[in-house]
């Protein structure tokens, strides 16, 4: 059977995010492609292939928001197809901007996300309980922002989200994340 593969990811140093909280979040999207594997050679055993969605959702999930990362912070350019689908949308990308920041404060654990709805070519923005529940259905994932514990609490406490997210804004590589944008 093939297997998925552990993607290695070139992140750079990060601000306020630190290389010991990344390292171990890596570790953690490993078991996830580890798990994922696992689950598809049993897949005789209907109770565990119930765990597959979260697992490789939590694999997927992940490879976008490392990625997000790779080559540096990078702004979105001001004639960007992703920034004028956003303005488009939202009225603003500063709109778009502060109605995602609050969407990631939503309480739990899971994920902020941002797609692309081919079907009706919106953007969507959206709460992704845990890894799976929530994932719009044929939507492109565009933008992914990690809103579970472990991506932050070590770096910032439980009362820092709202840090975290200003720093994960400001280590994007924006033409990383545009490259999700493909219309």
């Amino acid at each position: 059977m093939k297997k998925f593969e552990e993607q290695k990811f070139n992140i750079p140093k990060l601000k306020g995010i630190s290389e010991k909280n990344i390292e171990e979040h890596l570790k953690l999207y490993a078991g996830y492609v580890k798990n994922s594997n696992l689950i598809l050679e049993k897949n005789e055993e209907n109770e565990l292939q119930r765990r597959f969605g979260f697992e490789f959702n939590g694999m997927r999930n992940h490879e976008y928001f490392f990625a997000q990362f790779e080559g540096g912070s990078l702004s979105l350019a001001a004639g960007s197809p992703l920034k004028k689908a956003t303005v488009e949308e939202f009225g603003s990308f500063e709109t778009w901007l502060a109605s995602f920041k609050n969407l990631a404060l939503t309480r739990g654990i899971g994920w902020a996300m941002l797609y692309y709805d081919p079907l009706t070519k919106r953007l969507l923005n959206a709460w992704v309980d845990e890894q799976h529940i929530g994932q719009l259905n044929g939507c492109q994932t565009i933008l992914a922002l990690d809103m579970w514990e472990h991506a932050f609490v070590a770096d910032y406490q439980p009362s820092g989200k709202k840090n975290y997210i200003e720093d994960f804004f400001a280590n994007l590589n924006w033409e990383m994340v545009e490259r999700n944008f493909k219309i």
